[in-house]
């Protein structure tokens, strides 16, 4: 049973959320103030966190960048009351996983959750899961990906990833050498049109090279091909 914590001050919406999720078969654990629901997912392990962005004492953007901080990589959904593109990009940026605005409907939030953990671990197919065991993981010069077990490996060194930078390091290991537009990347990553949002692209991607390259403003493997959009390759010796 997946255990989801859901953080809002609005009494009907943690009910509702709370009836759904548990016919769903979720085991639901609520706070209705920010600072105790983020000490909540400090000293518990959940498998999906649902964050109200308006919440007393500490707001649901605060709560997502610090447990990013903190190296929790548990997914997240942001809900906002502000139909505003500025405040879900930078949900996005610093960590969330999606975003809806109030009012949504159960089944929805049902759904985003769902397509969030297909994303992060894709159900094999009857003969990949025959020779699960044998699967090989990604490499591409230093860096090692072992998909299976959630873990990246960069100059014989584990290193963290929030679950976006590891889907985009994955997606990108996989098409080496191809360049690749923003707008596909969002569509991919993120499965939304932001047309003309690429901020949010090129903010991951200045994450992830932080983490795998020796110098991240002169980057050997991620590449910027100027007009176009990325390119992961070999490192040139």
């Amino acid at each position: 049973m997946k255990k989801v914590l859901v953080v809002d001050d609005e009494p009907s919406i943690v009910t509702l959320l709370t009836f759904n999720l548990e016919k769903d078969g979720y085991k639901v654990t609520t706070a209705v103030d920010g600072a105790v629901g983020y000490e909540l997912a400090l000293s518990n392990q959940f498998d999906f966190i649902i964050l109200d962005v308006m919440l007393p004492h500490m707001d649901g953007l605060e709560i997502t960048k610090s447990l990013r901080r903190e190296k929790i990589d548990t997914p997240i959904l942001i809900l906002t009351a502000k139909d505003d593109q500025v405040d879900k990009i930078i949900g996005l940026e610093i960590g969330a996983d999606d975003y809806l605005t109030k009012p949504f409907s159960p089944r929805e939030v049902l759904a985003r959750m769902k397509a969030i953990f297909r994303r992060l671990k894709p159900a094999p197919t009857k003969s990949e899961d025959f020779n699960e065991a044998a699967k090989a993981p990604l490499a591409l010069g230093e860096i090692l990906v072992d998909e299976q077990n959630y873990e990246v490996s960069v100059r014989g060194e584990k290193i963290e990833l929030t679950p976006k930078e590891f889907e985009l390091l994955v997606y990108f290991m996989k098409r080496k050498d191809r360049v690749i537009d923003r707008d596909t990347l969002l569509d991919r990553i993120w499965n939304y049109d932001f047309a003309g949002q690429s901020r949010i692209v090129d903010v991951h991607v200045s994450h992830l090279r932080d983490k795998i390259e020796i110098d991240p403003k002169r980057p050997a493997y991620l590449v910027t091909v100027r007009g176009f959009g990325y390119r992961f390759q070999e490192p040139k010796k």
